[in-house]
């Protein structure tokens, strides 16, 4: 297994650092970062999906620092609706069609502003959230549209460790001067 290359970030360390400090929720979709974005049927019609362990521990992280921790997916299905409630996520937002909407209501409810939220994307639908976050983040595998436009484009691909990257990274620059 080869290692990871490191992250590209477009922000001056210093920058990166203030805009981390006001972060108080990390907001994930799901297939593409907190999976591989693949698929599995079983016979019967059930979805699987595979979660990384370093991910869950990067959340826990993310938690004990005192964030809060929720997921945007346009999609809802039962494992991953277990592997949140295992996590103890904050939020569960699924089967939001229309993203932007979905986070708009998010941000209303929770009385929240959007640099106050950290957002990881990986593909089309995430790009209107990307643009509204205060720090946005996206797998080393995301679509090349968001790769290009994210904050932080981070070492591991999606489903194989890159929100425990994501969780490490913030942390790191929050305690920066």
């Amino acid at each position: 297994m080869s290692k990871p290359e490191p992250y590209r970030c477009r922000l001056a360390a210093g920058e990166l650092a203030g805009r981390a400090r006001r972060v108080r929720w990390v907001l994930l979709d799901v297939d593409g970062v907190l999976t591989d974005g693949r698929l599995y049927y079983t016979a019967e019609g059930s979805v699987m999906k595979a979660f990384h362990i370093r991910d869950g521990l990067g959340i826990r992280l993310a938690r004990e620092a005192g964030l809060k921790v929720g997921s945007l997916s346009a999609r809802a299905d039962a494992a991953f609706a277990r592997r949140a409630a295992e996590l103890g996520f904050d939020a569960v937002v699924a089967g939001a069609r229309d993203k932007l909407a979905a986070f708009e209501a998010f941000l209303k409810d929770r009385s929240l502003e959007p640099a106050e939220v950290a957002y990881a994307g990986d593909d089309l639908p995430d790009i209107p959230i990307i643009r509204r976050v205060g720090l946005s983040f996206a797998p080393a595998d995301a679509a090349r549209e968001v790769a290009e436009m994210v904050d932080v484009l981070l070492g591991e691909s999606g489903g194989q460790g890159a929100v425990r990257a994501l969780v490490e990274l913030l942390l790191s620059a929050r305690s920066r001067g």
